[in-house]
């Protein structure tokens, strides 16, 4: 066997998302795949004894995307949402152009799948009443005058202007928002009746929940005027029958995400970020008493953030005890704490693996979890019983590299961790070319999860170091606000750029030490996002590499501050917006410093990004040219800024086999 190559991106199938049965016996979970061949990703509902009992099995057919299951509270049917376009519904109709359908199919007893609503755009939460009567689910609610039906939709030169008055009026990988915001419905469970909406307005709305009665819905959503400028996001009540207008549960300061009910129906816990304008800080769990407005937070004794990246789920209630995700030292672990705060959160599931998707029911308990060198399966159980194998079926066809975690020493003497994987079949005695790898963010961390960029660096004779650098999640609060501006107050730092800078450089001199297979002469530096950020930063201020990759990188953060998805979002950092203090951007800009870039760089961008714009990317590759330096700039038509995790199957595979054809080249 060899190591991984890029087209074995199309052999990836992995679980990740699921949902316990109301009794804890059977697990509803999510299998993605990705056809290669058809240039789609595929998703299926599959169910398992959560004692093991019996092999996993597929429950829906996989020709689509099928995603989110929940049980009904009687554990008799499942929920779930697709994706209508390209394929056959459950029912036997046509298959549909475009939309989400909310699909109820019995499990113990017979009886035809029943498609309780459609929508004409996506569906992203979904959750029973109850009684199970009703279903609410969050979707995107398309202005027809503008969009068109699903039937017939209207050409996009024929639309009218939009009209535009707050900042976020789109979303990257979403598009326009403004005119399609996120709102929360409520459908009979059987179909009867068509969905009713229970927001309005153009303000975005999400984290549903139902009240134990099932007389309301708790969401969150920001409603005030200001909601672009303060950034502060509310908590919010709502009749099920939509009878009347929502009411305000907090007071407009913090930004309140992912509420769940209590079964006693007095008390909210959520997640809670503190100073939306005073950034980063970690995501917290509160709980609120809905009588007093009394709130208890249940995670600060850990010093550590509870919303993972690119996690969705909320706090979850056990008895008196409320579950919830813990990013720490490059792993994602679930804790559990008592809502009354009186002792300190105590680890329930640990280990040196990312756990991306949990549940508990009557006791029990199921987990996804992922390691480098495993994809994401199912367990059951504190223990980690395990219920899948799908990594066994890719294993089987390619070799894997396992990375070795170290400390390095930065600059002013901070520890910083580190990890190296070994080019798969190393040899003894022979240097390999290796790869810096820095992640986005930067308030994200690297860690122990199967990640395929990883496993291509490696599987094609590279050696791979990465690291999580100050600014990164997972650690303190302090460890991530120490790159805030110096200008910043309060909790002044180094800046983007500063240590930072040293912690990643020091992670490459510690690795060059320790492990003989990597050669000194042959090193590259590459990264996405604000790891493209620092990839372009790095080669401004040294020489130390032969080579970089500047992928969806933050060039010019003037500009960027100005046209990103999150325009104005860098003040969070700075302490002040780019109309009061333009200099202090500039000079946290690599764009600044281009004259001192040497080094040669593939710039690579996708035309569709809306968080890192192409102008992002066009500001370095002119400049450079300009120089009459030699930049390569590739840009990906139709992609967004998620094109290495989730863009079109063969876009990803072209982008891998870039990166490793321009490195071979620089560091042959």
């Amino acid at each position: 066997m060899t190591g991984m190559t890029p087209t074995d991106i199309g052999l990836t199938t992995q679980a990740v998302d699921l949902r316990l049965s109301p009794d804890g016996s059977t697990v509803a979970f999510v299998v993605t795949s990705v056809d290669l061949p058809a240039n789609r990703y595929r998703s299926r509902i599959w169910l398992a004894a959560a004692d093991g009992s019996s092999p996993a099995y597929p429950f829906t057919s996989g020709d689509g995307r099928d995603v989110m299951p929940r049980w009904s509270p009687d554990g008799r049917r499942l929920a779930f949402v697709t994706q209508l376009e390209n394929r056959n519904d459950l029912d036997g109709r046509a298959p549909e152009a475009t939309g989400s359908a909310v699909v109820v199919v019995p499990v113990t007893v017979g009886g035809q799948a029943v498609r309780v609503a459609v929508q004409a755009d996506s569906v992203s939460e979904l959750e029973w009443s109850p009684d199970g009567s009703q279903l609410a689910f969050v979707g995107r609610d398309r202005d027809e005058s503008r969009y068109g039906s699903r039937e017939k939709p209207v050409p996009e030169r024929d639309m009218p202007p939009r009209r535009l008055d707050r900042l976020f009026y789109r979303l990257d990988s979403v598009g326009w928002t403004v005119d399609r915001p996120n709102r929360v419905f409520v459908v009979p469970a059987d179909g009867s009746r068509p969905p009713r909406t229970l927001t309005s307005g153009p303000f975005e709305a999400d984290g549903i929940t139902w009240s134990p009665d099932g007389r309301e819905v708790a969401f969150s959503s920001a409603r005030h005027d200001d909601w672009d400028l303060d950034l502060a996001v509310d908590l919010w009540r709502v009749a099920a029958d939509g009878s009347g207008e929502p009411g305000r549960l907090t007071e407009t300061s913090a930004r309140y995400t992912r509420p769940a009910w209590s079964p006693d129906g007095q008390r909210l816990a959520c997640l809670v970020e503190p100073t939306p304008l005073d950034e980063p800080r970690h995501t917290r769990v509160v709980v609120i008493d809905l009588t007093t407005g009394d709130r208890v937070d249940l995670s600060d004794p850990l010093d550590r953030t509870c919303a993972p990246f690119g996690a969705t789920r909320s706090p979850r209630w056990a008895g008196e005890n409320l579950l919830f995700s813990v990013e720490d030292a490059g792993n994602v672990h679930v804790y559990r704490a008592r809502a009354d705060g009186r002792d300190k959160p105590e680890l329930v599931l640990g280990g040196e693996r990312t756990i991306s998707a949990w549940d508990w029911a009557a006791g029990s308990l199921a987990f996804v979890a992922s390691t480098p060198v495993a994809l994401g399966e199912v367990f059951a159980g504190t223990s980690g019983r395990q219920l899948t194998a799908f990594t066994d079926a890719f294993t089987a066809e390619v070799d894997l590299s396992a990375p070795v975690r170290f400390l390095a020493t930065s600059a002013d003497g901070a520890e910083v961790e580190c990890w190296a994987l070994a080019p798969v079949g190393v040899e003894e005695g022979r240097a390999y070319p290796t790869l810096l790898n820095i992640h986005g963010g930067p308030y994200t961390q690297y860690g122990n999860r199967f990640f395929d960029e990883f496993q291509i660096q490696a599987g094609t004779g590279f050696g791979v170091v990465y690291c999580n650098p100050r600014g990164s999640s997972g650690y303190s609060e302090a460890w991530a606000r120490a790159i805030r501006w110096p200008e910043a107050e309060p909790d002044p730092g180094s800046g983007w750029g500063g240590v930072d800078f040293d912690d990643v450089m020091a992670c490459m001199a510690e690795a060059e030490r320790r492990f003989a297979w990597i050669d000194s002469g042959r090193v590259g530096v590459m990264g996405g996002s604000y790891g493209g950020y620092m990839t372009s930063w790095i080669i401004g201020h040294t020489d130390r590499f032969q080579a970089a990759c500047s992928e969806r990188a933050c060039n010019n953060l003037l500009t960027l501050d100005q046209n990103s998805d999150v325009a104005t979002a860098f003040r969070t950092y700075v302490g002040k917006n780019h109309l009061e203090a333009p200099d202090l951007y500039l000079r946290h800009s690599p764009i600044t410093y281009v004259e001192k870039m040497s080094t040669p760089v593939l710039i690579l961008h996708s035309e569709q990004d809306l968080r890192c714009p192409i102008n992002q990317a066009e500001e370095l590759f002119v400049a450079l040219r300009t120089l009459g330096r030699q930049p390569v700039m590739v840009r990906f038509p139709g992609e967004s800024h998620e094109l290495s995790r989730s863009g079109s199957p063969k876009h990803r595979v072209m982008r891998a086999g870039l990166i490793l054809d321009w490195f071979r080249q620089q560091l042959d």
